[in-house]
């Protein structure tokens, strides 16, 4: 059959020198049809090179993936810049080289291997194939693998690294992305995502290793080697089993009248959820029946992301509505994130942003802490962490409450070193966040947890039910006690990279060379920090604290009115990101007022600073 389709190509295409007028683009079309044994991607190169589509060719082949703030992540099909099985099989070599150099005791330890459920026939691609080939690479050099034997959320391979001691982990996901994408995540022995240097280091072994050596394509392995193991049994029973950590109120739950939906968003999530909340006492949540079982095209929402708010929640509010269920939880695609909506008095729905669920995890953490604590456990050893894109509530309850707050980087990569660091100095860490849905409750997993925090909010909402207080009301009560922070986050779509590149320049560059802009409109700009570039006017030396980013744009504006705002880009997908709170004090409680402000000042951030018009920018469709 080979020699057939070989023959049917112009000029028999698997040994013809390529002549299309680019040396790097011909060379490349070589090794990929060398290289790749996937009938389907190999096939989309060769109809690309029959059809002379060289610009299409040279984006596919020309360019590599990079760790981004979730690891490598791109959509799936034919060509060195997409997820597929050769370049899952090139990164797991540079992975094995990196890794057979930092630790001596690597075929001892081994390694973790997890996926989600996403596929795309048209590549043959799917998230469990990625695993198999993973592990295969790996078991092909005798290197112990601990392969799900099915589909887990993502926080089950950062806490399987770390309790089965092995040296790092993989996780195939692209999480909440659209279904064409796909992903791959490291983590590193202590169960956090690795951060620079390794992130670089291992690039550069996978430049080194870019033809697949004899045995990776062999995925046979995964059922013939005895160096495979299945960490399904035991890693669940231990999570569940830590879980029982971060649960006060077991009885209670067990008691409650509140009924639950919880929707898991065609991922992977729902046997989890039903088993966590089994283990803090309560009955099952209601399962939404078209989203509880895995599906790639994710067919019944326009994009798998339940941070899109009450449009992509339709299917779960509406059965909610009909069971009588006040509580909404939604974990995504790969259960490391979670949404909530509450019905109100009113009949309507609240769904919660990412910061407000923050504000109430961080009372309820710290509230739980307090009722429990030893009696010689001090506050000044406590420690809540947040991105610093994301709201500041942590920091005014901190203040008032004498703990500790500190902000990283956005992406849980930089929160999970951190953890690391504090709990290695006798610190207790109860709580850590980003803005966009992840949470993290406890140090159990050092990544963002959709199962553990759907949980811990259904118990939160359990404990206040039986004081006839809702979570909305709750919400309310914290920002009387520690000031409002009224915040919006959203973003714009763009795909074109210079556009992006020019924009962030021009407010480098703004009323003259090296100049940052001293209004935004009427508002005046108090300090600039520039994470690309480590410039920050509010430090001595100005020089920013947090660390320099590079290869990501991110501008942060500190207005004299008190609100903060951040435009960024996305580290997973083609967006600019703005990001702005108003940090009133108790004593503001005005909330019209501090939302009117806040409003203006985010209408002039867009026309000044963004100009989308001019910018050619994709609103967000909401």
């Amino acid at each position: 059959m080979a020699e057939n389709t070989e023959g049917d190509l112009n000029s028999n295409l698997l040994h013809a020198p390529y002549h299309t007028g680019d040396p790097q683009l011909d060379t490349a079309i070589g090794q990929w049809l060398r290289w790749d044994k996937n009938p389907k991607t190999k096939e989309q190169i060769e109809n690309l090179l029959r059809n002379g589509m060289n610009k299409e060719l040279r984006d596919r082949l020309c360019c590599r993936m990079t760790f981004g703030t979730a690891g490598l992540r791109s959509a799936m099909g034919a060509g060195f810049c997409y997820i597929n099985d050769l370049t899952v099989i090139q990164s797991t070599q540079g992975m094995y080289k990196y890794l057979e150099r930092c630790f001596s005791d690597f075929k001892q330890r081994g390694f973790v291997v997890g996926y989600d459920t996403r596929g795309q026939v048209t590549s043959s691609c799917s998230s469990q194939r990625l695993a198999k080939l993973t592990a295969a690479v790996l078991l092909a050099k005798d290197v112990p693998v601990y392969l799900f034997s099915r589909y887990v959320p993502t926080p089950f391979v950062p806490y399987a690294v770390q309790k089965l001691k092995a040296v790092a982990g993989v996780m195939i996901t692209a999480s909440h992305n659209r279904k064409e994408d796909n992903g791959y995540k490291v983590y590193w022995e202590t169960g956090a995502q690795i951060t620079s240097p390794h992130d670089k280091e291992i690039l550069k072994c996978i430049e080194e290793c870019v033809e697949p050596w004899n045995g990776s394509w062999n995925d046979n392995l995964v059922d013939t080697s005895p160096l495979k193991r299945d960490p399904l049994q035991d890693i669940c029973r231990r999570y569940m089993e830590d879980l029982k950590n971060i649960c006060f109120y077991r009885e209670l739950n067990s008691k409650t009248t509140l009924k639950f939906v919880h929707t898991s968003f065609h991922g992977v999530g729902h046997d989890y959820v039903q088993l966590a909340f089994k283990v803090f006492g309560f009955k099952p949540p209601i399962p939404v029946p078209e989203q509880k079982d895995p599906d790639p095209d994710f067919s019944t929402v326009k994009c798998p992301n339940p941070e899109e708010g009450e449009s992509v929640l339709e299917l779960s509010l509406r059965l909610a509505e009909k069971e009588n269920a006040r509580i909404v939880l939604a974990t995504d695609p790969d259960a490391d994130r979670l949404a909530a909506a509450e019905l109100q008095e009113n009949g309507c729905w609240k769904v919660f942003t990412g910061n407000e669920l923050a504000a109430l995890f961080g009372w309820w953490m710290f509230d739980c802490w307090k009722k429990n604590k030893s009696r010689n456990a001090d506050v000044k050893n406590v420690y809540m962490l947040a991105t610093t894109v994301s709201s500041k509530i942590l920091k005014a309850i901190a203040l008032k409450e004498g703990f500790h707050f500190e902000e990283t980087l956005p992406g849980f990569k930089w929160i999970g070193s951190r953890i690391i660091d504090l709990l290695e100095n006798g610190k207790e860490v109860l709580f850590a966040f980003e803005e966009s849905i992840g949470f993290l409750c406890g140090t159990s997993v050092l990544d963002k947890d959709g199962v553990s925090a759907a949980v811990v909010v259904a118990e939160m909402a359990s404990y206040l039910e039986t004081m006839n207080i809702t979570l909305k009301q709750q919400l309310v009560k914290v920002y009387e006690k520690y000031g409002y922070h009224i915040s919006k986050t959203s973003y714009f779509l763009c795909y074109e990279p210079p556009t992006i590149k020019s924009i962030f320049e021009r407010l480098r560059n703004f009323d003259s060379p090296k100049e940052y802009p001293k209004f935004c409109g009427t508002f005046a700009i108090l300090h600039v920090r520039d994470i690309t570039t480590g410039y920050d006017s509010s430090q001595p030396n100005k020089k920013s604290v947090l660390p320099v980013s590079k290869n990501s744009q991110m501008i942060t504006f500190t207005f004299q009115n008190g609100c903060v705002a951040t435009l960024r880009t996305s580290g997973t997908e083609p967006k600019i990101k703005y990001y702005a709170e108003m940090c009133a004090s108790p004593d503001q409680s005005d909330t019209a007022l501090l939302e009117e402000e806040l409003k203006k000042l985010i209408d002039a951030l867009i026309e000044n600073f963004l100009q989308p018009s001019k910018n050619g920018l994709i609103w967000r469709s909401v």
